[in-house]
């Protein structure tokens, strides 16, 4: 009996799994990313977030994003790395977290019937390679007119006082918007999921596998 040669042993080498890292302490970004179902670790960038001058929101938002992103990196070097920032505005003007009552009820009179427009950038660094991607998403928000009792009874039942323009559209802020002008309601709320699904599947995470 003849017996035939026996192929070589053959090891396959498995990709190496990749880390997905949040470069964010945001609650409402750790809360969106955890809708995809991926495993993340949260790592905060610690970077001044302060504009620069003469720079447009959306720049603004862009830059920041991906300098969230490249500020982890070297705690991270084999991981593809979030980064996201988001710049409001309304007629020009920066809309920052109002942090107190007060600073809230000025917001949110100077905004009633008026459009805000929410700028917010996208940027998954690939830690290994250095290779990034990186992208704007503008949404639109038009508020209704509500008086200063409407404005108060929101306040006082949802305390909006860490988002920027002084209201939840993901809760009862709902209530002060008349329409959403956007291609991702999850890019108001900070984090452009739409987008990134995208940008994970080009960087080979994708969420649906098949």
């Amino acid at each position: 009996m003849i017996s035939s040669p026996q192929k070589p042993c053959q090891n396959k080498v498995m990709p190496e799994p990749r880390s997905l890292i949040l470069a964010s302490t945001s609650r409402y970004r750790k809360g969106l990313l955890e809708r995809l179902g991926l495993p993340f670790d949260c790592a905060d960038p610690g970077i001044d977030e302060r504009a620069l001058p003469a720079e447009s929101p959306a720049d603004t938002a862009r830059r920041l994003a991906a300098l969230k992103a490249q500020a982890v990196a070297a705690r991270f070097p084999r991981a593809l790395i979030i980064g996201s920032d988001q710049v409001a505005s309304c007629d020009g003007a920066l809309l920052d977290k109002p942090g107190t009552h007060a600073n809230a009820v000025r917001q949110l009179t100077a905004l009633s019937g008026r459009i805000a427009r929410f700028d917010t950038a996208l940027a998954l660094l690939d830690a290994r390679s250095g290779s990034e991607q990186v992208q704007v998403v503008p949404c639109l928000v038009h508020f209704r007119r509500f008086g200063a009792a409407q404005i108060e009874d929101y306040l006082r039942r949802e305390q909006p006082y860490d988002c920027a323009g002084s209201a939840k559209s993901e809760g009862l802020g709902i209530a002060l918007i008349a329409r959403i002008e956007g291609e991702d309601p999850s890019a108001l709320i900070g984090l452009p999921l739409v987008a990134l699904t995208g940008m994970l599947a080009r960087a080979g995470m994708p969420v649906l596998r098949g």
